[in-house]
């Protein structure tokens, strides 16, 4: 579980609640009318900009954002060229059966195994590369929309109240609900945008990030090793894709 996203959120509203609670009462800040008009409105202009689909399975996506967990790249390195080296005295064939912590890069040697030409190994995992990324990006553009479309709908409540409000000034007692709805609806669109759908799309377009880096590097471990490419070699090229400061050679690792 990623406990920085959890961390974060539930710290977000717990500081929110805290302020409402200290200040008087927390029933004066819950009004059916604007979280109607903000949670439905919100919901229902994003739903207008993707397939219904797209909305769905944007929902299974943000489960990342809680239970990912982020790959070492040097962890990845590290493995791969183990393979390449029980790949290069021993064949390919000697890798079947033998146990492969990641699921990418255990399919990308299952193809390999199995006889397919190195074009259509790449051809294949490069496929399962862009299907998730693209996943990723639509659940971060989705919370992206929400995050936009919520401070709108809850200013469009305000003016809802406003009017209401001016429109029945020779009612006193109409005139406190009407300004309810005209203040906790921008309250409410402000606190779903900004402590929790922008937080959550930032989160995915970081994790989408991280996973493109990872299973890049698959990509070019299966590559190299169905190529018959030096251990050390291979180890040097899959470095290069790390900054300086998370490189971690093999080599490293036998100094300590």
């Amino acid at each position: 579980m990623d406990l920085a996203t959890l961390l974060g959120l539930l710290g977000a509203m717990g500081v929110i609640m805290l302020a409402i609670v200290l200040g008087g009462s927390a029933g004066t800040f819950f009004n059916v009318p604007s979280l109607a008009i903000v949670i439905g409105g919100t919901f229902a202009a994003t739903l207008a900009q993707i397939s219904l689909k797209d909305f769905l399975g944007s929902f299974k996506v943000v489960m990342k954002a809680f239970m990912h967990k982020d790959g070492d790249p040097n962890q990845l390195i590290e493995e791969a060229v183990d393979l390449s080296n029980v790949a290069r005295k021993e064949g390919i064939l000697a890798l079947e059966g033998k146990e492969i912590g990641d699921e990418f890069l255990k399919k990308g040697i299952g193809l390999c195994i199995d006889g397919h030409p190195p074009e259509v190994v790449q051809k294949m995992l490069a496929k399962d590369i862009n299907l998730a990324i693209e996943r990723h990006d639509t659940g971060s553009k989705m919370f992206k929309s929400i995050g936009d479309a919520a401070p709108a709908m809850g200013m469009i409540g305000t003016l809802i109240g406003l009017v209401q409000m001016l429109s029945n000034m020779d009612d006193p007692k109409s005139i406190g609900p009407a300004m309810a709805v005209a203040l906790l609806t921008t309250l409410y669109g402000a606190v779903i945008a900004n402590a929790i759908a922008l937080p959550i799309s930032e989160k995915l377009k970081g994790i989408s990030g991280t996973e493109l880096l990872n299973r890049n590097l698959i990509l070019e471990s299966v590559s190299s090793i169905q190529a018959g490419t030096n251990p050390r070699v291979l180890e040097q090229l899959l470095l290069s894709f790390l900054p300086e400061s998370k490189r971690q050679s093999s080599a490293d690792g036998d100094d300590k």
